[in-house]
């Protein structure tokens, strides 16, 4: 459990890190989460910049993988996060909120205090081995990314692939990482096969803007060399920009589809910044670091997408943005699409090739 001490200290930013402070108010009534405490008394005994915050992994044993979901404005009903918490430590990162479920901050407890899945693989197999189990597409990378850094590691997310591949299962994955690219040897059988589709996230070109936007994701031309490599092994590219945040990236829509196209992305969608509980208070924490001078312009344009709120849970609304701001974002998106030959055609999945894992005793004859 993260350390308990009254806050004393919120800036400046940690380096290689999102999130401007740990002490973001909790919606469960939680006294405030702060740095890690062994962090806090090296700082105070130094002169100069504070150490780096070090990753913490701990291990989770889910009973079950599979998420499922009915919500009607997204295209799956069923997900697996390998990992909980995200080391890329993008600051408006909806799934933050997440972390306080387990009495941590979704501040910078949420990018250096994470938990892997490693029984994952067995999990997912179990899943798709029980009597009546339907198959549809499973999407990864739905709240945090499973190819985070300590996929490198851990490689629960490629355990999860090498059981895909073996049930013919199709699936979909979201990422910011061209360590996607790593599991080309698995992908590429399963995309031949109509199995598998792969969206890249593309927030900004601008190298400054991507340091604090994003400390730890990899950097904008890594994830096109990725769309590159994943398209020249046939592998179906989805470019997602996502989020747009007025003021900072909105002007930056264009020349991300031009980019993504000419690394041969086939289709291409966007979303607005989305602010949900405790993400709308270290975004303006954020903003007010690294963007003093148009902190308020941001959020009154964010506000006017909103419905004058930080941020709409609705359906369907959360996902696009309503007025005058939401409606310049979908021309000017629909227009650059139509220019680079963009969604021209759906990709699709199969799910007919589905073949349920072999059981226990079944191999042993």
């Amino acid at each position: 459990m993260a350390d308990q001490r009254p806050s004393r200290i919120a800036f400046p930013v940690p380096t290689g890190r999102g999130a401007p402070r740990n002490d973001c108010p909790q919606r469960f009534g939680l006294a405030a989460r702060d740095l890690d405490g062994d962090w806090l008394d090296q700082a105070e005994q130094i002169d100069g910049g504070l150490p780096p915050l070090r990753t913490s992994v701990q291990v989770e044993r889910p009973k079950v993988i599979l998420t499922r979901n009915t919500s009607p404005d997204v295209p799956f009903d069923r997900s697996i996060n390998p990992y909980r918490g995200c080391e890329h430590g993008c600051i408006y990162c909806y799934a933050r909120p997440s972390h306080a479920y387990h009495d941590l901050s979704p501040g910078l407890d949420f990018e250096s205090k994470l938990f892997a899945k490693p029984d994952a693989p067995d999990l997912l197999r179990r899943e798709l081995a029980k009597k009546g189990y339907r198959p549809a597409p499973i999407a990864f990378g739905t709240n945090t990314d499973a190819y985070q850094p300590i996929e490198r590691d851990w490689k629960i997310m490629r355990g999860c692939l090498e059981v895909l591949a073996a049930c013919n299962h199709p699936l979909t994955i979201t990422t910011k990482s061209d360590r996607v690219v790593r599991d080309v040897d698995l992908l590429a059988p399963m995309a031949a096969k109509g199995l598998v589709a792969v969206s890249l996230s593309v927030t900004s070109l601008d190298p400054k803007v991507h340091r604090t936007l994003e400390p730890r994701a990899a950097r904008p031309e890594r994830r096109l060399a990725a769309i590159r490599a994943l398209r020249a092994a046939g592998i179906p590219v989805h470019v997602n920009v996502s989020p747009v945040i007025p003021a900072i990236t909105d002007a930056e829509i264009e020349a991300i589809l031009e980019a993504a196209a000419e690394a041969g992305a086939q289709t291409a969608s966007y979303i607005p910044v989305r602010l949900p509980h405790e993400v709308a208070p270290l975004f303006r924490a954020w903003l007010d670091v690294h963007y003093p001078d148009r902190a308020a312009k941001v959020m009154a344009q964010i506000q006017s997408l909103r419905g004058g709120r930080d941020n709409d849970p609705d359906f369907f609304s959360r996902m696009k943005g309503a007025g005058v701001w939401a409606q310049l974002l979908r021309t000017r998106f629909r227009l650059a699409c139509r220019k680079l030959g963009l969604n021209e055609q759906h990709i699709t999945l199969r799910t007919d090739l589905f073949c349920p894992p072999e059981g226990d005793q079944l191999r042993l004859i």
